[in-house]
């Protein structure tokens, strides 16, 4: 077998829309395509015997063991290494099931399909999950728990921490959208100005000036004391003389632990003689130059969590302990204890392993204990100085039990400190009685504190304290995303976008727009290129300045990584045409439409879906899409229109010159085509076209009418404003038009256009697209032998995997069938095609350049302007 392409998708996609996050694997079983699993001897007794819990994978029979019976009764490998994707996966600590495998056009070749949690664990299943196959089919061994075990360090590698990712998968819950930012922890919810950023349990509302604080326990300690907060009694220590004055002043027992340290690092506690206060001195020291040194106070050890200054959980928390039996050893009992099934790796459970190392040695030698050491029966064995669940402690819930006087002491120390998301901890018997009763003290105050211990406490009612925090960033009624509207089709795509962020920009807001030459915000480009795609949707999602979207949605883009955002409030479909056929195993304009619809079928419920009731395949999906549908129309007779019309349902047509908003029978004209620009006094019908999208889009947005009539007025094509699309040069003696047309019904609008265009000759600069199909290259040919008397042929700048001569050949066999026999030449660069083209131009010639490098075209006839005016001026 042979994997030939593995992608990751991170949104809605063609295969689920709900399912954002899918590894899609293109696999060539070669010769095995010839042995599905029935014809490999010994095969169910090997996969059952290397992993039995694939028992629990139904599979289409719809029972326990229905893939087991699947394998009995003969399957394609690429159906198997799914289910082992999914599986090893699940082993890992990763529970995902969804999975799909389709044999592609090509016999062999397999699209196999399965869900992840985290990316990268999901593209090391993908390749595995080919080897375990591969071991299996050849009666190989293969180590298991080798790859559940890269699997989970993989995990725990990139994984959000639990506190992060249980707040997002609160806001996530709410349909709150979210991105990570980088690597670690720092997450971003919502979009654009409505975004909130939080890293861990730090959200964007959280004081500096307080994390700072409570990071130095002298100045927290300080300040609750000075607030008539109990805290226990202790100074500053920086050398030996230091701290034998506070022993000398405090007593035993003692705790030291570093002014600046957390996670409980450098700490010891409960110290009771003075060898092993200089021993703990040094410690802290490792972490801090400075230590605190203060009273040990004896009770339990308990975390008060407190968001927007209410108290929403508290816990009792106990370090990792065994409890002896009088017969094993220590060693013996960690091992046991980590059997435990609430125990695992990470945080894959609630309960973490407990792990030797040098904290455990140093509290069992204090003890004269080693691992060796057998306890007696009921004696409890600390093998932890803190209770920090990350090595092992355990958590007991307890937010039911804690006095209000206790309650209202926390929230006071909660803005005392001025932390939004603050974790407390007291040492205190109990949390029954007020502190200043039971003799209990606020040890410290933790800014970032964990929500583990809370989510999933070992005993008690877990708590949702992701919730609060939510609640906090996002009150009732503040929004959380922006408007989002999307544009997708084969052709239009970026005019229409572009138009639709100049009627959303003159209607005062900041709008960030994609489409396929630039990224911009506010008509500024910030990134150059084809940026159609997902990541640079998320660019402008990401942007804390933009108020309103307008996102050109690509087929690559889609097929490469799925959609860059989860919904939109409107998915403009413009039309499925021949383009890019014979790519990625999009043979036929119905394996196209299934592409675009992923825009439409993203449209939240209460949005709108905007299809073009002329284009065929537009109207297959008519009564198959989840949100409202509006139509637009060249024809007012159109029969779609005349039923939409009949249902009072709402529309945009082109009817008398005008386009014209319907609503049933009631029509609100909008603005005469000869007045918008853009559509060149009426003569570019696919223009208008263009223009009724955006006007229908804008319009069911809720833009008023005045307000898109005149936005479209003031749309004025040029080659800043719309490069590449009819972007017309007005020399003395001749035109320059350029395009950015490049399939069959491009050229098809381009001639419709030219047809208006009264010229004696018509000089066309064509080329053929490398990665389009032999017949999509001799139809341009073709269409631009209709429309030009002189054809200059030149090279695409990417040739995609053909040779020059190879598609100027389909290019010519195109000309030559189109019955008018053109003249035509050859002229490869495209600078001298133009260059050529000029030099031929008589008194009214109309040369029209159809170009993929628009910059380099335009930027040649501006400076052959700029020069013609400049002999002129000599003159």
């Amino acid at each position: 077998m042979k994997i030939e392409k593995i992608q990751a998708l991170r949104g809605p996609n063609i295969w689920s829309i709900r399912r954002k996050k899918l590894i899609q694997m293109r696999l060539n079983l070669e010769e095995l395509e010839n042995f599905p699993t029935n014809k490999v001897p010994g095969f169910r007794e090997r996969i059952e015997k290397l992993m039995p819990s694939l028992i629990t994978h139904r599979c289409s029979e719809g029972h326990e063991g229905g893939f087991f019976h699947r394998i009995e009764m003969g399957t394609w490998m690429g159906h198997v290494i799914e289910h082992i994707a999914l599986e090893i996966q699940t082993l890992a600590g990763m529970n995902t099931g969804f999975g799909r495998t389709r044999e592609t056009k090509t016999p062999g070749i397999y699209n196999v399909v399965f869900s992840y949690l985290e990316e990268s664990a999901g593209l090391f299943a993908a390749e595995e999950s080919v080897k375990i196959a591969e071991a299996l089919v050849d009666g190989s061994e293969y180590d298991l728990e080798a790859c559940i075990q890269s699997l989970r360090e993989i995990r725990e590698r990139v994984r959000l921490g639990p506190s992060t990712g249980s707040i997002v998968e609160e806001a996530v819950s709410r349909r709150i959208p979210w991105i990570r930012l980088g690597r670690n922890s720092l997450v971003q919810l919502g979009y654009g100005v409505n975004q909130q950023r939080f890293q861990a349990t730090i959200t964007g509302k959280t004081s500096s000036i307080a994390v700072e604080i409570a990071c130095n326990k002298e100045a927290t300690k300080k300040m609750l004391e000075e607030s008539a907060i109990p805290v226990p009694s202790g100074d500053i220590a920086v050398e030996v003389e230091d701290l034998r004055k506070i022993i000398d002043k405090i007593g035993y027992p003692i705790v030291l632990k570093p002014l600046s340290g957390n996670h409980g690092r450098g700490q010891s506690i409960n110290v009771r003689d003075w060898d092993a206060a200089v021993l703990g001195l040094e410690h802290a020291k490792t972490v801090s130059t400075k230590v605190i040194v203060e009273k040990y106070v004896t009770g339990f050890d308990f975390r008060i969590l407190v968001i927007n200054h209410k108290m929403v959980a508290a816990a009792r928390r106990v370090p990792a302990h065994v409890v002896g039996d009088g017969e094993m050893n220590i060693s013996e009992l960690i091992e046991k204890e980590n059997q435990d099934p609430r125990r695992g790796y990470g945080h894959e459970n609630v309960l973490t392993e407990i792990a030797v190392d040098k904290d455990t040695t140093e509290l069992l030698d204090r003890l004269g204990y080693t691992l060796e050491t057998v306890p007696q029966k009921g004696e409890i064995v600390y093998l932890k100085s803190t209770a920090n669940l990350s090595t092992g402690g355990t958590s007991i819930d307890v937010t039911d039990m804690v006095h209000p006087e206790n309650i209202t002491m926390c929230e006071r120390v909660s803005k005392i400190i001025g932390l939004d998301v603050c974790g407390i901890d007291i040492m205190a018997e109990n949390l029954t009685q007020p502190l200043k009763e039971s003799g209990g003290a606020i040890l410290e105050v933790n800014a970032a504190p964990g929500f583990r211990m809370h989510l999933a406490p070992s005993e008690g009612l877990p708590r949702n304290v992701a919730a609060p925090v939510v609640d906090m960033l996002y009150p009732p009624g503040k929004p959380f995303t922006i408007p989002i509207i999307s544009v997708t089709g084969t052709n239009g795509k970026t005019t229409t976008t572009r138009l639709i962020s100049h009627i959303v920009k003159n209607n005062g807001y900041r709008v960030g727009f994609t489409t396929s030459d630039g990224i911009y915000i506010q008509n500024t480009m910030l990134a150059k290129g084809d940026t159609t795609g997902p990541m640079s949707a998320e660019f402008i999602l990401k942007d804390p300045t933009v108020e309103f979207a307008v996102l050109e949605t690509a087929r690559g883009g889609i097929l490469r990584s799925g959609l860059g955002y989860s919904q939109a409030d409107i998915g403009v479909l413009t039309n499925i045409k021949e383009d890019h056929l014979g790519m990625d195993d999009i043979h036929s304009l119905r394996d196209l439409t299934r592409v675009k619809r992923v825009v439409l079928d993203s449209v939240k419920k209460n949005g709108w879906c905007i299809l073009n009731a002329d284009d065929e395949y537009s109207m297959r999906l008519l009564n198959d899409l989840p949100a409202r549908v509006a139509l637009f129309s060249m024809d007012e007779d159109n029969p779609h229109m005349r039923k939409y019309a009949k249902e009072g349902k709402v529309s945009c047509v082109y009817e008398e010159g005008y386009v014209t908003i319907k609503k049933g029978d009631w029509k609100i004209r909008i603005a005469k085509v000869n007045n918008i620009p853009i559509t060149m006094e009426g003569k570019a019908k696919f223009m208008i076209a263009n223009v009724l999208a955006a006007s229908l889009a804008t319009y069911l947005h809720g833009f008023e009418i005045e307000d898109i009539a005149n936005s479209l007025r003031t749309f004025i094509p040029s080659a800043q404003l719309t490069p590449g699309r009819l972007n017309i040069f007005n020399f003395k003696n001749f035109k320059v038009m350029i395009d950015f047309a490049h399939n069959a019904a491009g050229y098809e609008a381009i001639e419709d256009f030219l047809a208006n265009v009264d010229s004696p000759k018509k000089i066309g600069i064509i080329s053929g697209v490398g990665d389009r199909r032999d017949e999509d290259i001799r139809e341009c040919g073709k269409i631009a032998g209709r429309m030009f008397d002189h054809i200059i042929i030149r090279n695409e700048k990417h040739l995609r995997g053909r040779t020059e001569d190879e598609i100027c050949g389909l290019v010519i066999d195109g000309i030559q069938s189109a019955g008018k026999n053109p003249s035509f030449e050859i002229i490869p660069k495209e600078i001298e095609a133009l260059k050529h083209a000029m030099s031929l131009a008589e008194e009214g010639t109309f040369i029209t350049a159809l170009s993929d490098v628009i910059s380099n075209a335009i930027d040649l006839v501006q400076e052959y302007q700029q020069k013609e005016i400049l002999e002129e001026g000599l003159h």
